[in-house]
Formats: C-alpha cells, structure tokens, sequence
C-alpha cells in the first residue's frame, strides 16, 4: 500500500533550508498528490460595496465564516486562480508569470460584476503567502506548493445581484503531479454535454464552470477514460477543452489551439507560454477553429494548465473512433515540458522575464 503523503520518513528530516530553517515535519516528499495538505498560514483581504481592497493579513490556516445568504453559496458569485510556487536547485523559490493570474483575475471580476485587487495587490498577497509558508515548498524536483487565490461575494445577499461585501482569500498546499506519473490521458470526446457557451463564462475562471463538468466526467471515468475533451456548444463539431485544461494538437510543422475569439476558452496562462516557446522552435502556431476531424486525423495532442503543467494525450475515443498519437521521447509535447519547466524550475536561462523570486 503506498505510503500517506503525511508519513514521517527519514528523508524529509535530512532537507534543511537556509539560515538553518527546517522542511515541514513529517512529509512524504516523494509520494506528493494532488490534494490539500493543510499548512501554517493563509492571507485574506476584504471589500465593502463600491470599495477598494484594503491592506490584507495573513492568519493561521484555517475554516471561514460565511453567512448563509452569502452571494457565493446562493448565486455562485466567485472566481479563482491556481499558480506554484516552486524550490530550484540552489534553494530559491519562484513564482510563474503571476501577473498574469492577477489580470486574469480582473477580467474575470469585471464578467461577474466584483472588485478585484489590483495587480500589485495580488502579486504582494501571493508573495507573502509563499514566504510564511516557505517550510512547505517541496524539495527540488519532489513537487510544488500549488496557490489557489479565490475571490468571492461574502456578505449577505437575499436578493439576485451583485454583493455588498468580497472577500480574497489565499490558501495553499504541496502537491506533486496531477496525474500520477504524468501518464498519457485516454480522452472521450464528449458530444451530448457541453462545457461553456458562447456569451456564457467559460473565458474566466468562474465557479460556475467546474462542478457542471462532474456528470460527464465520472461517466466517462466509469468507462476506462481518464478525462473528457467537449465540443463547441453551437455546432458540437468543433474541440474546446477538456474538463480543466487546454488541448494543443500537432500536424507535421503547424501546432493549433482552440481560439479564445468565442469567448467559451480559458485564455490558460500555461497556453499562453507554450505558444510562445512553440513559435520559439520554429513551429508555426494557429489558434482556430479546430473541426474535430482535425483532432482525429492530428500526430500529436497534448494538454496544457497549472495543474497538468504539459501532458501528453495518448488516444482520444470519438463516438465509435478511437485514434492514437505519438507519446513520449522525441515528441513536442516532452520537448515543451522540458523547456517550460526548466524556465519555471530555474535550469533554464528565463529569457522573457516569467519568474519572480521570492525573497
């Protein structure tokens, strides 16, 4: 039976940090999941109607109290953001392109009609938040600390609208991958659900997106697949997403992705790195309308996101078709991985300016 992520082990007593701090006690660093494991601190920070964010705090970890008319339990008036944080070799920590998450999280804000913190405010909480919880950054190469910022109508509100009162919470936990070992996914192409709709939320990290995917997900886990890739709303003849990732696929030289134009795709921050590490190599980058027969007849496919960072897809079942693809060494999909995680990890020189260390 595989050991418990919380497990003392004789080896997450020999990492010592820097200035003679210590790793968290009494974690399996090498049998990480994805799930939380609770740590020392969290941030938060809160908003009165027509209002800007004040200065936020940090607090023990811990539960939160919301009252039971609030907009986020009633009208699912909230969003989020996920990021890591990650340990180098020589004992930094860095941060991937969090302001990116921060505008993300603005955009998001103005569709469901929330104030937001300012860029400055969002990357200020999220450094603090890493740096009380430094002691909980995996050891190089044995995972990452995974943030998730969440916005959220906290206050009470009977009636339908907008809330008087938000709140910013920051909250985080070590994890390893999200898929175990990095596994090629088996993908079923969903044709009777639909993920987002043109005019909907689907282009923000909205709440409300998640939990509507559930049903078709465990439906097609039940049948052998390991997640579900959904067509567009209007046509259903055209790829989006699968259930929390963005899906990349290659033929000969021309790598395409799902064009955000429609409004019904996560403009993904590691979408966004991999195009432009893509049209680094050479490959001409297209972001489109993708046909699904383009998906059936592509050489490669791969999935993208700050969870599954670069994943390869190894199959894909559409209705009674099923399609394999080129997987592992010698692909681009290994090729991305590799280059992205260097630049986040610190092996590779960060040209462009994407990590931000945390002092």
């Amino acid at each position: 039976m595989p050991s418990s992520p919380l497990q003392t082990t004789t080896e997450s007593h020999n990492h010592s940090l820097k200035n003679g701090e210590r790793y968290a006690e009494g974690i399996n660093w090498d049998d990480l999941g994805f799930g939380l494991i609770p740590i020392d601190y969290m941030y938060t920070m809160k908003c009165s109607d027509r209002e800007n964010f004040t200065q936020g705090q940090l607090s023990p970890f811990g539960k939160i109290e919301l009252c039971p008319s609030a907009g986020i339990l009633n009208y699912a008036q909230g969003l989020y953001e996920g990021l890591k944080a990650i340990r180098t070799e020589d004992g930094r920590i860095l941060l991937f392109r969090t302001k990116e998450n921060a505008l993300r999280m603005k955009m998001g804000a103005d569709r469901l009609c929330m104030p937001s913190p300012s860029v400055e405010q969002f990357v200020e909480a999220v450094m603090q938040t890493v740096q009380a919880n430094k002691r909980w950054v995996p050891p190089p190469g044995k995972g990452s600390l995974y943030v998730r910022p969440l916005l959220m109508a906290s206050g009470c509100n009977l009636g339908l609208g907008p809330g008087k009162e938000y709140t910013f919470v920051i909250y985080a936990s070590p994890v390893g991958n999200y898929i175990k070992g990095r596994a090629a996914l088996n993908l079923f192409v969903e044709h009777v659900y639909h993920r987002a709709a043109p005019g909907g939320t689907g282009g923000v990290k909205s709440v409300t997106n998640y939990s509507p995917v559930y049903q078709p997900l465990t439906q097609a886990r039940a049948k052998g697949f390991s997640d579900i890739l959904f067509l567009d709303s209007e046509t259903g003849k055209n790829i989006e997403e699968i259930a929390a990732a963005n899906i990349f696929i290659l033929k000969g030289n021309v790598l395409s992705t799902p064009t955000l134009k429609l409004g019904t795709i996560l403009p993904g921050i590691t979408r966004k790195s991999i195009i432009d590490i893509a049209r680094d190599f050479g490959y001409q980058v297209e972001e489109s309308v993708i046909p699904v027969e383009d998906l059936l007849e592509a050489d490669e496919a791969f999935c993208t996101g700050t969870a599954v960072i670069v994943n390869s897809v190894g199959s894909v079942t559409y209705q009674d078709k099923r399609v394999e693809y080129k997987t592992g060494e010698g692909s681009l999909c290994q090729k991305l991985y590799e280059t992205l995680t260097g630049i986040q990890t610190g092996r590779l020189e960060d040209k462009n300016g994407w990590t931000l260390e945390v002092n």
